[in-house]
Formats: structure tokens, C-alpha cells, sequence
């Protein structure tokens, strides 16, 4: 897995190591039933606590991209296709609602919002 700490960012560390882990799901990259790394064995390629890792996997657990069980380890939890696709669009919706007030900080209209997000999302194919 891997996973790019910024000490540059806004983000706490457990956070970044979170949505990292949950974008990697969401993506498909890893699959229901794939292991992570042990607590243990991320925090020391991170370089970073074990109770950072901890509380990162505890949160992806209680978010439910994630079980863990004693002794086994952590695996990427079953979801229904349409609890994926809900989270993904989720995802977006948070991103694009951040682009949205931003644009209108800098007085930006929703036709041309649109006709730039027409063009980025043409562009790629």
C-alpha cells in the first residue's frame, strides 16, 4: 500500500492515512477480503506512532471500510455496490461543494463553473 504523508498539510496525519486508505477502496485498488498492513508495520514504514495508525483504522472500522479481528489483522470490509457508489458520489459531492464556494469567493458564475468543468472532464477521455 502506498501511502504519502505531508507534514506540509492541514490534515492530521491519522486523516491523511484514512482517506488514503478509504480512496483506495472507493477506487476499487483494494478489494473486499484484501489485508492491510498490520498497526504496527504501517506506522514503522510511515515512520509515525502505532496510535496514529490506530486511530486511523479505528476510524475506517467505525466508518465500515474496514474489520478487524484479534490476532488476524484488518481486511477491507463486503459493501453493497450501492453503498460503494453512494460513498464515491458522497466524495465527489464534498470536493465539488469546496470548488462551488470558492468559485463564488472569487465571483466566478455558474456557466462558466460548468463550461470549465465540461472541458476538465472531457479533456480526460
Amino acid at each position: 500500500m502506498n501511502i504519502i504523508l505531508s507534514n506540509s498539510s492541514q490534515e492530521p496525519i491519522y486523516m491523511q492515512i484514512k482517506n488514503q486508505i478509504k480512496q483506495s477502496i472507493l477506487r476499487n485498488d483494494i478489494k473486499e477480503g484484501d489485508p492491510l498492513p498490520s498497526m504496527r508495520r504501517l506506522a514503522q514504514e510511515l515512520r509515525i506512532s502505532v496510535i496514529t495508525t490506530k486511530r486511523a483504522y479505528e476510524e475506517l472500522e467505525r466508518d465500515g471500510f474496514i474489520t478487524s479481528f484479534v490476532g488476524k489483522g484488518s481486511f477491507v470490509a463486503g459493501q453493497s455496490t450501492e453503498l460503494i457508489e453512494e460513498k464515491r458520489l458522497k466524495m465527489v459531492e464534498e470536493r465539488l461543494s469546496e470548488v462551488v464556494s470558492e468559485s463564488k469567493n472569487l465571483n466566478i458564475s455558474l456557466p462558466q463553473l460548468q463550461e470549465l468543468l465540461t472541458m476538465l472532464y472531457e479533456e480526460g477521455e
